[in-house]
């Protein structure tokens, strides 16, 4: 989990200070400079999400929802992967990584989840 709010944290950061680097590095055209506002935006949950996840590291069991969403936000980055790809948008040069990211990142949160604890069931008498 610690690995997953580092990236995060790292990918926040590069939205919000170095989009253009950012972009052109991961292949992407740079766009109009009214979406750096939009990008900005999406910098602010990469980090917010980011230190959560190194902060729930501690006690996974107390944040399984943070986990769950976590994992949703990487199966829809994964699909949206897949159609612009699938639709010629994106390259898939351009998209492989970060699809190979959501599927691992996806794949082991869901695998390593702590699952809900119950209660032992009550005796019966006979």
């Amino acid at each position: 989990m610690r690995a997953v709010g580092a990236i995060q944290v790292l990918l926040g950061l590069l939205y919000l200070f170095a989009p253009n680097f950012l972009l052109e590095s991961i292949g992407h055209s740079v766009p109009e400079d009214d979406i750096f506002y939009p990008l900005g935006m999406l910098a602010a949950r990469f980090l917010a999400y980011g230190v959560a996840f190194i902060y729930i590291a501690r006690d996974p069991v107390r944040h399984r929802l943070w986990i769950t969403m976590m994992i949703f936000i990487q199966l829809i980055d994964l699909g949206v992967g897949v159609f612009y790809t699938a639709t010629d948008a994106v390259a898939l040069s351009d998209s492989l990584f970060p699809m190979f990211n959501a599927t691992w990142i996806a794949g082991l949160l869901y695998l390593w989840q702590p699952r809900p604890v119950t209660a032992p069931e009550p005796a019966r008498s006979i």
